[in-house]
């Protein structure tokens, strides 16, 4: 074999090399973002059920809010109304944000300081529907307690039951259930961002 035809040969299968080595890449970061969206998709799909119920409630507390005849409970209906409505906007708008970074077409750099940015607003976020969520959790009470079983929340009746019973365990669930949602929150967003860090060693 002539070393031209030895030179063609080999320039051949380094273009071969090459396309295969490009698709290749081209694969594992279509597989990334596949795997980032989903890990991300963990968090969306609780937060767009707990963004439904958000809304029946605030609708529900809307419809009867004649029914809040004294000034508290009327105060607690509004609060618990405003908090639930912009509490899913917030939540989900930042998570998508962070779902719409495309893993697969930037660059290494821009997409890790994109999701830095998105990861940092999503924990604001998160702290604030902590707090906030607190809140509706206390003003929540007389405003149940009047629409659905017709009584004060503060009258002498439910004095006990709120202050011994109600209020402690509701105080405990909150805490207990918020910090395990959180958990799994960090948990999938960190696991997320490990997808894009892994993308710079593979690279």
């Amino acid at each position: 074999m002539e070393l031209e035809e030895i030179q063609a040969v080999w320039s051949e299968m380094s273009n071969q090399l090459e396309q295969q080595k490009k698709l290749t890449d081209k694969m594992i970061l279509m597989m990334t973002q596949q795997k980032y969206r989903n890990k991300l998709n963990s968090i969306v799909y609780p937060e767009m059920i707990g963004a439904i119920i958000c809304y029946i409630m605030a609708l529900f507390i809307l419809l009867n809010l004649s029914k809040l005849d004294n000034w508290y409970t009327m105060l607690s209906g509004v609060i618990t109304v405003l908090i639930v409505s912009i509490l899913p906007i917030l939540s989900l708008g930042t998570i998508n944000r962070m779902r719409k970074l495309d893993v697969a077409t930037n660059n290494y750099k821009q997409t890790l300081m994109q999701y830095a940015k998105a990861k940092k607003n999503f924990q604001k976020v998160t702290r604030a529907s902590y707090y906030l969520g607190f809140i509706v959790m206390f003003t929540i009470m007389p405003v149940t307690s009047k629409l659905i079983n017709g009584k004060d929340f503060f009258s002498e009746t439910n004095s006990v039951w709120t202050l011994v019973i109600a209020i402690p365990i509701g105080i405990f669930f909150f805490i207990f259930f918020s910090r395990w949602v959180i958990k799994c929150y960090t948990d999938n967003v960190n696991s997320a961002e490990s997808l894009i860090k892994d993308l710079e060693e593979n690279s």
